[in-house]
């Protein structure tokens, strides 16, 4: 059996060593620990933040989406009015309502300059 003053000396002896045996480790760790922090932080503004070129992004597909839109709206009203001409009151009062949703989408879309 060993003596408390031994087993003293042997902890001693081995938090003495523990540095230079675990330096590289220990200090990886220090690190670690200390930019767990700073990368929470980072990862947050991130996903709350958006880029210039993701926002150009979706304004890009928002301004499609709308052409698009513009586009059908198009389709019906020419659809409409030639069966208003034909005489169905119908189309003729569809058509009216086709064109509001037109003036209405249409200063949403820009206008391409050549």
């Amino acid at each position: 059996m060993t003596s408390p003053a031994s087993r003293g000396l042997r902890y001693a002896a081995l938090a003495a060593l523990a540095p230079l045996l675990l330096g590289g480790c220990l200090a990886k760790t220090v690190v670690d620990v200390a930019t767990v922090p700073v990368k929470a932080t980072s990862r947050a503004v991130d996903l709350a933040t958006t880029s210039q070129s993701e926002a150009d992004e979706k304004r890009g597909r928002e301004i499609r989406r709308r052409e698009e839109e513009l586009g059908k709206l198009d389709t019906q009203l020419r659809k409409q009015e030639e069966r208003c001409l034909r005489g169905d009151d119908r189309a003729c009062r569809e058509a009216v309502e086709t064109r509001r949703d037109i003036e209405t989408l249409s200063p949403s879309v820009p206008v391409e300059r050549r």
